[in-house]
């Protein structure tokens, strides 16, 4: 109930007429009968302008009429309570009608998304920070999925994988928000690759020409030059009509600063988005970064434009899923991976295509990185990668050691 000061009683109109006019009759169901005549109490009016004979049951007759056109809205919640939460998940119960994937709101204002469903329980990943949050808050269903912003507004920007910038500039002009998670388009909708990108790397543009659409695996040991091959892919775009997408799941900060400072200083980060998934950032955002990334992509390519897409590292992203499921109870497969863990990589690169005339024309072309131990391609996530991808270029830990940059194995890729 809200008073209306502009309609509190004149000496010119029937005082008690313009008092129950002036009672908001949109009353809460939950409201008591104390805490109703306390609120009637107070702004009853102070000016003895009501006579004492008809004070409380005109009062109460006028009230009850004007209720008769009282409409009655009822909206239920589909709410739930926090259990447990700590290491990035809250278990809920309640909640019977979530679906999976379906955001969920907190009392402190922080989502979650649902990626575990039981008949008494729901399994969340949290998208923020659990401070304040306790066992037995409430949490409430939202009917709707994660979105992230999209356009050209976000090249020349850093980002987060949930759209918030990191680069302290001004805040996003946010013209659109697309589903994080999209079907890759059919075959039907495919035009064959016919097209060259080129990297700028003489012995990959002439021995292992990538074409716009592809998806060009590079494998190798740690420090031995991947990132440093696919900035320079990058940077060969700078005169071209290629948009680009340098996505950093689970790499250190200092790492990406380089990266970015080394497109600042070759003038080309105007022209490329970068989404950044840090090794301090909870699990649930470094699963999501890539799928932002490709969101991001998506958006050119529906303009018929050309976009690549650089994922620095999947290894990373493999981990940053089997963590989640190692706390969200599910079974371990092969090497303590979710079983589920190549569809997780397959339909996000499935998504890199490129499209017919009729469809715009335009095309993602992805270099997603992964790392190997001791030049070990028949690891799990190498071999899923190596199968779902075009092809595989190999960078060898002995060449890189004896200066070949870049070292790049030409018997294996």
């Amino acid at each position: 109930m809200q008073r209306n000061e502009n309609t509190m009683p004149s000496r010119s109109s029937d005082p008690l007429d313009e008092f129950s006019k002036s009672l908001d009759l949109d009353i809460r169901l939950s409201t008591s009968k104390e805490a109703f005549l306390k609120k009637v109490k107070e702004d009853m009016p102070r000016d003895n302008a009501i006579p004492p004979k008809r004070e409380v049951k005109e009062l109460i007759d006028r009230l009850y009429k004007r209720s008769k056109n009282l409409s009655t809205r009822v909206r239920f919640l589909d709410v739930g309570t926090v259990q447990h939460i700590g290491n990035g998940i809250a278990t809920v119960s309640g909640l019977p009608n979530v679906s999976i994937d379906e955001i969920v709101t907190f009392p402190t204002g922080v989502e979650g998304m649902a990626l575990n469903l039981e008949r008494k329980r729901v399994d969340l990943i949290m998208l923020g920070s659990e401070k304040d949050i306790r066992g037995g808050d409430l949490v409430q269903a939202t009917g709707k999925r994660l979105r992230v912003p999209v356009g050209s507004q976000l090249l020349g920007r850093v980002i987060d994988p949930l759209g918030n910038p990191l680069d302290g500039d001004e805040p996003l002009e946010i013209s659109e928000n697309r589903l994080l998670s999209n079907i890759a388009p059919g075959v039907i909708h495919r035009s064959p690759v016919n097209e060259p990108l080129y990297t700028g790397t003489t012995v990959i543009d002439t021995l292992f020409p990538i074409g716009r659409g592809q998806r060009e695996l590079i494998l190798g040991d740690r420090q031995t030059g991947k990132t440093t091959l696919v900035v320079d892919a990058i940077l060969n775009q700078k005169h071209s009509d290629v948009r680009c997408i340098y996505v950093a799941i689970g790499q250190k900060k200092s790492s990406t600063l380089a990266v970015i400072e080394t497109l600042r200083e070759h003038q080309v980060l105007e022209n490329t988005a970068i989404v950044m998934g840090s090794s301090d950032d909870q699990p649930a955002l470094r699963y999501l970064a890539p799928f932002t990334g490709m969101t991001m992509a998506e958006y050119f390519l529906d303009q018929g434009l050309d976009v690549l897409v650089v994922f620095d590292d999947l290894s990373r992203h493999a981990d940053a899923y089997r963590e989640l499921s190692l706390l969200l109870r599910r079974p371990p497969g092969r090497e303590a991976y979710p079983g589920d863990i190549f569809y997780l990589h397959s339909r996000l690169l499935e998504r890199a295509c490129k499209m017919d005339a009729d469809h715009g024309g335009g095309s993602i072309t992805a270099l997603p990185i992964a790392t190997t131990q001791n030049g070990n391609l028949s690891t799990y996530i190498p071999t899923n990668l190596i199968s779902i991808t075009d092809g595989q270029i190999v960078l060898d830990k002995t060449a890189f050691n004896e200066g070949q940059k870049p070292a790049i194995d030409i018997g294996r890729s």
